[in-house]
């Protein structure tokens, strides 16, 4: 009996090409890489073909900022909320990982602990996956160099507002927190040092240090006041208390020590236009490899709106912002200046955000809506080509992270990873229809246009839109460096 000639077909499709445009051509999938891209290949050489006729191929998105493990056990986390990703059309997660509370609620060296996050996900997730570590101490950062070669971590990451103020516990116990030594600017420093050091022994791939922008000294001042003022205790305080001065501030420590250690950096979730704005001027002042990320709930919700509906769940850091910050954002996103969009999923069930703002566990999931939210908001009503959406949730991160000639497009040679997309069906956002495990969703209610119908992972088809989810989680582990 013949073999075919390929394993999966998709026919008929509009190929979105990041960095180059559209074209309509079919695809061919052999052994989980695309191994052809042509006009009218022949269904006859497929063991399966997948119509995409009058739909979009679009690469896998790549969430760069995911949060598995941070408030429920890391294998439940895994499975389920891979399976969201699969919704959304994300086909690889790179999670956040640190020791001290939450997450697995310890401390040590990564030389132990790494080996067990690996192993508690290992077999359970529904896309490949990948981990940012944060060095938390003195010890973790001298692991720095075998953490690059032995398991292929590229990012790491530093918390600016953990620094000498513990939020989590109203106090100024920075160390009980983070399990840690004194997590300050010189802890930074030591970071960006190594990170400089280890980058030049490895000028083959990008190192690189994410940094969560938002000056705690500053914070305690304008919590302080918040609380003492009487006023309603809701979303619009929280982002008084945490202003976007604080993330402009943090913004120009951080990156003023980068360009001293030449040490590339990636600003995340940068959730005002004065955050943005202080992020531009950095990266044309010190001239160094510098990217900026936005998400998409600092993209689309707004604080007053979302408190006329009453709740705490859309309690994150940093926080929701105003209608005016959403709409320069995706003006930069339009123009480039933002170099992705990423979700920052966090699981977080309703009954730790409760009914007292200061309390509430912040973070919530959005995963399942990344390409969703960035086609009908940006592509639909804003105009933004679709080759500027690949590259702002696939490509563009792909780069970064150490993944571009595997994950990211639509060549031959690449992972075939991919979601065909219905650029015109409406669907109304339920909780349910994400397949997280959370239990509400700040999007809840929001009617959107333009959705994955089809995910593939690694050539294998993982969920329709009709079917959800099918067969058993297949990601793999991403060693950043082979």
């Amino acid at each position: 009996m013949l073999m075919s000639r390929y394993d999966l077909l998709v026919k008929g499709g509009l190929l979105v090409l990041p960095y180059h445009g559209e074209v309509r051509a079919d695809l061919a999938v052999r052994g989980g890489r695309i191994v052809a891209v042509g006009e009218d290949l022949p269904a006859s050489d497929a063991e399966e073909v997948l119509d995409a006729t009058g739909k979009a191929v679009m690469p896998g998105a790549v969430d760069a900022h995911f949060h598995l493990g941070i408030y429920r056990d890391l294998g439940v986390d895994a499975a389920e909320e891979t399976r969201s990703s699969l919704v959304g059309g994300a086909t690889t997660v790179l999670s956040y990982f640190r020791t001290g509370q939450h997450y697995l609620n310890r401390t040590g060296p990564y030389e132990e602990i790494f080996p067990e996050v690996l192993a508690a996900v290992a077999g359970r997730s529904y896309t490949d996956y990948g981990f940012h570590l944060a060095p938390m101490t003195v010890g973790q950062i001298d692991e720095i160099p075998a953490l690059v070669t032995e398991h292929g971590v590229t990012s790491f990451k530093y918390y600016m507002f953990y620094k000498g103020f513990d939020l989590a516990a109203n106090s100024r116990d920075a160390q009980a927190f983070t399990m840690g030594d004194e997590y300050d600017l010189g802890h930074l420093y030591l970071i960006m040092e190594k990170l400089a050091a280890v980058q030049a022994a490895h000028p083959d791939r990008r190192l690189s240090l994410s940094l969560h922008c938002e000056q705690s000294e500053l914070m305690r001042v304008f919590i302080d006041r918040i609380q003492r003022s009487g006023r309603p205790q809701n979303l619009r305080a929280y982002h008084e208390g945490r202003p976007p001065l604080t993330e402009e501030v943090a913004i120009a420590e951080a990156t003023t020590l980068a360009g001293h250690a030449g040490t590339n950096v990636n600003l995340l979730h940068l959730s005002s236009a004065d955050a943005v704005r202080a992020a531009r001027t950095a990266r044309a002042q010190h001239g160094t490899d510098m990217r900026l990320e936005v998400t998409l709930h600092h993209l689309c919700l707004d604080v007053d709106e979302l408190d006329a509906r009453g709740g705490l769940g859309a309690k994150v850091n940093p926080p929701i912002r105003t209608r005016a910050d959403n709409d320069y954002l995706w003006e930069r996103v339009a123009d480039g200046t933002v170099d992705w969009v990423a979700s920052d999923h966090a699981c977080c069930m309703e009954e730790h955000k409760g009914d007292e703002l200061w309390p509430a566990r912040p973070g919530f999931g959005g995963t399942a809506l990344l390409y969703p939210v960035l086609l009908s908001e940006g592509h639909r009503r804003r105009g933004i080509p679709l080759s500027r959406i690949a590259e702002a949730v696939s490509a563009n991160p792909a780069r970064a992270y150490g993944l571009w000639g595997r994950k990211g497009g639509l060549a031959v040679g690449f992972d075939a990873d991919f979601t065909i997309v219905d650029l015109e069906l409406e669907r109304e956002v339920t909780t349910d229809m994400l397949l997280s495990g959370q239990d509400h969703c700040p999007f809840e209610g929001v009617t959107v246009t333009g959705w994955p119908v089809a995910t593939v992972v690694g050539g294998r088809l993982a969920y329709t839109l009709d079917k959800g989810v099918i067969g058993e989680p297949s990601g793999t582990y991403l060693h950043r460096g082979r």
